[in-house]
């Protein structure tokens, strides 16, 4: 059963408490996979099955993701709920022996069930949404064994509308000066939901789906393991489409609120798109390291019976996985400085690309080339913080790509980048210790 936990060593930005399960389920950032991407409104139980066994065969449970989640339209869109019970009729043409059952082999297979609704009347596609339904649908879910949910934000009705708007494209209204967004309808909404799952005695890995509405960085934390900060993502390296967007808009975005991320609760910079579109390879590889590097939930969004190896080893790279998974740092990297920009400029097409990171393994300096060709990438040791104090040393220098040593580095470290790529790379004493454990973002 979840409870709530006065945690200490909080981000800066975060509330006082947060959901803590007894069985550690939420203070790493989740893995697994979705649908939705690849499979929208078309599903049935046994694709969740299939991908649930290729998440074995492919290696990817090995390396962490564990959880098989269904996204929208998996309930009846016409009958909706039980006339006398009211609870959510899942569809019997898409899953036969219910949810239930799909839990029941997912589970089998040594992994976790998800499933999807939303704090409106209806879900984004059209079906029951669980606003005003949150006891029943919570103790549903828990009754068929679901692990995680994700709880999205569309058709709210004009009575729970905000009393000041706050999204994070804009336009927005003005709150006052001090004004505590965890009371905001938005906020209640969330919250009915996170009660709910509260009094059921299943753990369920709850995430917020509000897409950075009413500031939900600033009270997600004790609502939620993870909350969406931007709109939807879109397998474009820049640019919107409608209300979906490309990478470096998101990427825009954490450069300013990196810091409301720690154990047991994580900005959430929306599903993978990594194997999906006309990304190039460079732009894959960016993608991963920029959501490990955020610590990210890392939610698969590609089909996996048909991935080819290039990007299923993007998606296995174990040293970026465990900076994304560290047990000891739960902190994003930060922005150590802008590059292309000034620091603390807003730019859509180049955000921050130079950042900073901790791991139990040492320092992590990730460098982003935004531009269209290939440059030279360096930092002074002295510019960085946890090396300051020694930044006349001789540092080891270590290639979290290839899991290969670059060599001993004095001074400054400088690399040729490719365009749109992102060097990941690992900075310890010429011993492999770590140069400065004690420092964090």
């Amino acid at each position: 059963m979840l409870v709530l936990s006065v945690l200490s060593g909080l981000v800066l930005a975060g509330p006082a408490v947060a959901i803590v399960s007894q069985d550690g389920t939420g203070r790493l950032p989740a893995m697994g996979w979705n649908s939705w991407n690849e499979y929208g409104c078309d599903i049935k139980d046994s694709d969740f099955i299939k991908v649930g066994e290729l998440l074995i065969s492919l290696g990817l449970k090995d390396v962490g993701y564990e959880y098989v989640n269904i996204d929208d339209c998996w309930s009846d869109k016409e009958k909706r709920r039980d006339p006398t019970t009211k609870e959510i009729l899942p569809d019997e043409a898409k899953f036969p022996q219910g949810i239930s059952h799909t839990a029941e082999v997912i589970h089998s297979l040594g992994l976790k069930l998800g499933i999807y609704s939303d704090a409106g009347t209806d879900t984004c596609g059209g079906y029951a949404g669980s606003l005003g339904y949150e006891e029943i649908d919570a103790a549903s879910f828990s009754s068929w064994g679901v692990d995680y949910l994700k709880y999205d934000n569309c058709n709210v009705p004009t009575e729970f509308f905000d009393e000041y708007e706050y999204v994070p494209e804009g336009p927005n209204t003005d709150a006052p000066i001090g004004y505590d967004w965890g009371t905001s309808k938005t906020a209640k909404r969330y919250n009915a939901m996170r009660d709910a799952l509260l009094k059921q005695n299943r753990t369920i890995q709850y995430s917020l789906c509000a897409w950075g509405h009413a500031h939900v960085e600033q009270w997600g934390n004790n609502t939620g393991h993870s909350w969406r900060m931007w709109g939807d993502i879109m397998p474009a390296w820049e640019g919107k489409s409608e209300w979906s967007w490309g990478l470096m808009p998101i990427v825009n975005q954490a450069s300013f609120l990196w810091n409301a991320t720690d154990f047991w609760g994580h900005n959430d910079w929306d599903m993978l798109e990594v194997g999906n579109g006309n990304l190039t390879i460079e732009e894959n590889r960016s993608h991963f390291a920029l959501w490990c590097m955020l610590k990210s939930p890392l939610i698969i969004g590609t089909r996996l019976d048909t991935i080819e190896k290039p990007i299923l080893d993007i998606l296995s790279n174990k040293e970026l996985i465990a900076f994304n998974q560290d047990p000891v740092y739960g902190a994003s990297a930060m922005p150590l400085k802008w590059g292309y920009n000034e620091d603390g400029t807003s730019d859509m097409v180049h955000p921050a690309e130079y950042w900073v990171g901790t791991s139990v393994k040492g320092l992590h300096l990730f460098m982003l080339n935004t531009q269209d060709k290939t440059v030279k990438m360096q930092v002074q040791f002295n510019s960085i913080p946890a090396l300051r104090h020694r930044a006349n040393a001789e540092y080891l220098v270590h290639n979290m790509w290839t899991g290969k040593d670059l060599g001993r580095f004095r001074g400054k470290i400088a690399l040729d980048v490719a365009p749109h790529d992102t060097a990941a790379l690992r900075i310890t004493t010429i011993y492999g210790r770590h140069p400065r454990p004690e420092w964090t973002p």
